[in-house]
């Protein structure tokens, strides 16, 4: 550890003693060059940092309009106010053959009431064979259940 401690200390010393000879060495010329640079860059600065802001700025507006750009990509359905979504089925509205729909709201209310009832009937006919078909997949498991126990 007193050899770390001996490197730091011999380096604080060098360092010191260079920079101190450094600016003591100095002519007046080199003085003036020291002060023109210094000088330049407190001029500078603001504008070198309203120029890099103004990059940044363009470049994350660029970025913005690729989002956008991406974003605006929107299906035919989205574009027509549809979102693939089915309108809902109410007792109310099959009773007084009107109104809107609440799933779809701008393209909904456009459905004519025919329409809205082949919409609901095809749902129910898909439901209703999905539901079929999850009942025999059950079936069979059971089925595979008690064929396992009657072979043992």
């Amino acid at each position: 550890m007193s050899g770390f401690s001996d490197l730091i200390s011999t380096l604080k010393d060098r360092v010191t003693t260079n920079v101190s000879a450094s600016f003591t060495a100095l002519t007046l010329q080199q003085w003036i060059r020291v002060v023109a640079v210094v000088g330049a860059y407190l001029l500078a600065r603001p504008y070198l940092i309203k120029l890099g802001a103004k990059r940044q700025m363009a470049q994350l507006e660029a970025e913005d309009e690729a989002t956008e750009a991406e974003r605006a990509r929107i299906s035919a359905n989205e574009f027509r106010g549809q979102k693939l979504v089915m309108p809902e089925e109410s007792e109310s509205e099959e009773e007084e053959g009107g109104g809107a729909s609440v799933a779809g709201a701008s393209s909904a209310a456009d459905w004519g009431k025919k329409a809205r009832r082949r919409q609901r009937k095809m749902v129910k006919n898909l439901l209703a064979a999905h539901e079929k078909k999850l009942q025999e997949e059950q079936e069979d498991e059971e089925d595979k259940d008690i064929q396992e126990f009657l072979v043992e």
